[in-house]
């Protein structure tokens, strides 16, 4: 089997397309799945910097979404096939030939997406999913704030959102990046570089009721200012920074919570576990893809031979969505 492995820590070039062990069949409740493509996510940037290291268990390779074919089943698994066309969200080990997953992990590729499509999901409905509804409690006529509105995660959560029936705000750095966020659905649209966003969500809808954030300490004093009333803030990322003061009086006159979470680390099973997380993929979002209501975004699909390329692109300004990795033909 190929896959990316890591020589050394660093620039882009320390991943090496290379020659590995060959994968076990998969084990009791897991399948194995030869890949067509693996989304590429800041947490790999992080990884290939040595930052952000597996958690105990998981694959050296990085890599925390796919999309492909099953090619085996183990034992206990009872609802996929070989042949079945799926994306699966996993721990590590995505930039490669085939990758091992549990079975509670694996969702079918949804209606009118391409099988390569699909490997920009998992990670992305995951994080989006839990921490905007399951923690956030978004709800209809509810307003959504979203920094970096042109990722992978922001264009997702722009169209969650809309889906919902919510107002969604995005803040990002340029106008091309505001333009394709407004496609999407977003309705107010903040340039940070020229905007105080706390101001300008305030005056459109006194506060946003849950706030996405990728940015941690740098805005966690105006997210706080920006929370409406029982507002809820989620902390998904540490792009600006891991500490801040934080004001516990503007947060406790509004009533608001702060949240910070991270997907790679739960647990596979249990309450708040990725299998939990999956499930209600499934049941409440996958719906929402087949009808076309919310659309995976691809930037760029690059092949995996040139993960250094895709690595580059994923910190360009004008990438809006997600870069994908391609290993083999869908």
């Amino acid at each position: 089997m190929y896959a990316i492995t890591l020589n050394g820590f660093g620039d882009p070039e320390v991943m090496e397309w290379s020659h590995v062990a060959d994968l076990p069949a998969p084990g009791p409740g897991e399948v194995s799945i030869d890949v067509v493509a693996a989304g590429v996510n800041r947490a790999d940037v992080m990884q290939r910097l040595g930052l952000y290291p597996p958690p105990p268990g998981a694959s050296e390779i990085p890599g925390l979404e796919v999309s492909g074919y099953i090619a085996e089943v183990g034992a206990g698994v009872q609802d996929w096939s070989p042949g079945d066309a799926v994306c699966a969200l996993m721990a590590g080990g995505g930039y490669a030939e085939r990758v091992n997953v549990a079975a509670t992990q694996v969702l079918p590729v949804p209606q009118g997406v391409s099988v390569t499509a699909a490997a920009a999901l998992p990670e992305t409905a995951a994080t989006v999913w839990s921490n905007v509804v399951m923690t956030g409690g978004l709800r209809s006529e509810q307003t959504l704030l979203i920094h970096g509105g042109g990722s992978g995660i922001g264009t997702h959560a722009i169209q969650v959102g809309r889906a919902l029936g919510a107002n969604v705000a995005v803040t990002a750095g340029t106008q091309f990046k505001l333009d394709r966020c407004h496609e999407l659905g977003a309705q107010t649209l903040i340039n940070y570089r020229e905007q105080d966003f706390p101001a300008v969500v305030n005056a459109e809808y006194s506060g946003a009721n849950v706030i996405l954030d990728i940015m941690g300490g740098s805005y966690l004093p105006k997210n706080v200012e920006a929370l409406a009333e029982n507002g809820h803030l989620t902390i998904i990322g540490l792009q600006g920074g891991a500490s801040a003061e934080l004001n516990l009086g503007a947060l406790l006159f509004k009533r608001g919570s702060v949240h910070a979470t991270n997907l790679r680390r739960r647990p596979e099973q249990g309450p708040g576990s990725k299998a939990e997380i999956i499930a209600e993929l499934r049941r409440r979002l996958w719906p929402l893809i087949d009808k076309g209501a919310v659309a995976p975004v691809v930037a760029a699909e690059i092949p995996v031979t040139n993960a250094a390329e895709a690595h580059r692109l994923l910190d360009s300004s004008e990438t809006i969505g997600k870069v994908l990795l391609t290993v083999r033909a869908q």
